[in-house]
């Protein structure tokens, strides 16, 4: 059953693709016609391809996977991070740092640096610094908060990464492009749709139109979560059930050796 409104997305502006004379020919199926030297996406192939792309972040986010969002443009930051946080899902909005990905490992030290700065204010190490050891070390946390404090979650690297925008985040693709990470993106007739693993065609410019796109994929997230939840939930209320007899039935016998062990000893 389609989880997208076509009607919603004609309202948002999706439909409305770059300038002709900046398009890019492998775009040339997602494009529906050319009206005043602006191509017009087809949105009909959007909606299959935005329920396919939910599909797949629904069962990832069911399998307790992390999708990595991807974000840093200034019309499109403020929404993802949003979006993201609601569904406790990584995310990148200020700068891609090189080698986020292909060198993770990295990445995951600067953020170890980061906790442990937080611990030594919590322990009270930082007040025993000298104040300018204080004032560099919290310039230093500062800068790791907002380069990585969006990703501090993230201990293994993502099972997929979304973006907004190819062209700009096109350091993002090519790293995981490299370690086969599937790449779910909103792709303007102007981009490169043949790295991109599950294609969304849309406008990436107009905020309306990346608000509704990234809601409805977070939303098909947190189906998944839900899902999730609820099975282990089942899980739990039924794992008791299967192990308590045994366990009775070891404890009556312990029981039964205490009560008896004393009275062959009064009798010797």
């Amino acid at each position: 059953m389609s989880r997208t409104n076509f009607q919603d997305l004609l309202d948002a502006g999706v439909h409305f693709g770059h300038l002709k004379r900046k398009w890019n020919p492998k775009m040339a199926p997602y494009i529906f016609m050319e009206k005043n030297g602006i191509h017009i996406i087809d949105l009909h192939k959007t909606v299959v391809k935005i329920d396919e792309a939910a599909g797949v972040m629904k069962q990832l986010a069911h399998a307790g996977r992390k999708i990595l969002f991807v974000a840093t443009k200034k019309q499109a930051k403020d929404i993802v991070a949003e979006c993201a946080q609601s569904v406790n899902m990584p995310y990148v909005t200020e700068r891609w740092a090189g080698g986020m990905l292909t060198n993770f490992p990295t990445i995951r030290k600067a953020v170890k640096k980061m906790n442990t700065i937080d611990k030594m204010m919590t322990d009270g190490t930082f007040e025993t610094l000298a104040k300018r050891e204080r004032l560099q070390i919290s310039r230093q946390r500062a800068k790791l908060e907002k380069n990585l404090g969006s990703i501090a979650d993230l201990n293994r690297l993502p099972s997929a990464i979304f973006v907004v925008d190819v062209q700009k985040e096109i350091n993002a693709v090519r790293e995981a492009n490299r370690l086969n990470i599937p790449v779910i993106a909103m792709v303007d007739t102007c981009c490169d749709p043949t790295t991109i693993d599950y294609v969304i065609p849309a406008n990436d410019d107009a905020a309306k139109s990346i608000q509704l796109i990234t809601k409805t994929l977070c939303d098909a997230i947190a189906e998944g979560l839900e899902d999730r939840r609820i099975e282990k939930e089942k899980e739990k209320d039924e794992a008791p059930v299967k192990e308590e007899a045994p366990a009775k039935r070891v404890r009556v016998r312990r029981a039964k050796a205490e009560e008896e062990a004393p009275v062959e000893e009064s009798a010797e």
